[in-house]
């Protein structure tokens, strides 16, 4: 059911939520989702994005074997990284408590949408260092598909539904190609388990801005923080 939330609500508690009921989804809200996502910029406006949306029970559960094989890598290397300083003891339980659930039950979700995108034509021209570009347009590709990976959040947040973005997959990317049928030219960004969420949406907790905003160059204080 769509909430009635202005956008500064929906911004303030759109959690991740990874604990998902199996009810299904109606069609109609996933077009909205899809929807508000390709409202989004892209650099360019090249609009080379493309969405798999998978919701058959065989194709993800193969989808949910994929995350649980990359998750262990991720385990690890949570365990290696340790708790982020600004994050108490019993914040970072709960955060590995709920990722780990979702490594377990990614293939549960009664919907998996794969945010992808093509890869960009980078021309010849002349006087322009071919390998540079090349180098420029790799390190904003990001750019062209996390504001509408955004928009799905929102969206979703907006409709009652709940997600995250989780990109454990990518180190296993060649069985999720070869599964999805992707093109060579296209790479998935993300993997989104959207459904009717267990847990409570918002409020968010997070570093204050006077941690990460600098004013005018790098150390500024910012004054409204």
């Amino acid at each position: 059911m769509m909430s009635d939330i202005g956008l500064f609500e929906a911004i303030h508690s759109a959690r991740s939520l990874r604990r998902l009921k199996p009810d299904p989804v109606p069609e109609a809200l996933i077009t909205q989702v899809l929807d508000a996502a390709i409202r989004a910029s892209t650099a360019g406006n090249a609009q080379n994005w493309a969405f798999v949306v998978v919701r058959d029970p065989a194709v993800r559960r193969a989808l949910g074997a994929i995350y649980r094989k990359a998750s262990d890598i991720a385990a690890a290397m949570y365990a290696a990284k340790g708790r982020p300083e600004h994050l108490t003891e019993a914040q970072f339980h709960r955060f590995m408590t709920s990722g780990a659930h979702l490594w377990e039950h990614m293939g549960d979700a009664p919907v998996i949408l794969i945010p992808c995108l093509h890869r960009p034509f980078v021309p010849q021209a002349e006087g322009v260092d071919h390998q540079a570009e090349l180098a420029y347009a790799n390190r904003i590709r990001g750019a062209s598909i996390y504001p509408a990976v955004q928009n799905i959040i929102l969206a979703c947040r907006a409709l009652g539904l709940g997600t995250t973005i989780t990109t454990n997959h990518i180190r296993c990317e060649d069985e999720l190609r070869a599964l999805l049928r992707l093109p060579d030219d296209v790479d998935s960004f993300a993997m989104m388990p959207i459904g009717w969420p267990v847990d409570p949406f918002g409020p968010l907790s997070r570093k204050p801005l006077a941690a990460v905003v600098h004013a005018d160059g790098w150390g500024g204080g910012w004054p409204g923080s």
